[in-house]
């Protein structure tokens, strides 16, 4: 797995990951944590096909961050 990269959105801070698979691509990781109390870090699903590069599967992980936020933050 990559090195995460943390990126922050309205009261919200994103954990994106890229976790390499066995067939040379990756998958999107994402760990969401709110800014205030309570912050539980959770892991949110990324949906999709596996990415061919790390920067698309963070970018993909960054964008389904930026959904949940306005779908359930």
């Amino acid at each position: 797995m990559t090195e995460p990269k943390s990126f922050r959105h309205q009261d919200y801070e994103f954990q994106c990951s890229a976790k390499a698979l066995d067939n040379g691509k990756f998958a999107p990781v994402l760990i969401v944590s709110k800014q205030v109390w309570p912050s539980r870090p959770r892991t949110i699903a990324v949906p999709g096909d596996p990415c061919l590069t790390e920067d698309i599967a963070i970018h993909a992980a960054y964008d389904q961050g930026v959904e949940w936020v306005l779908n359930h933050g």
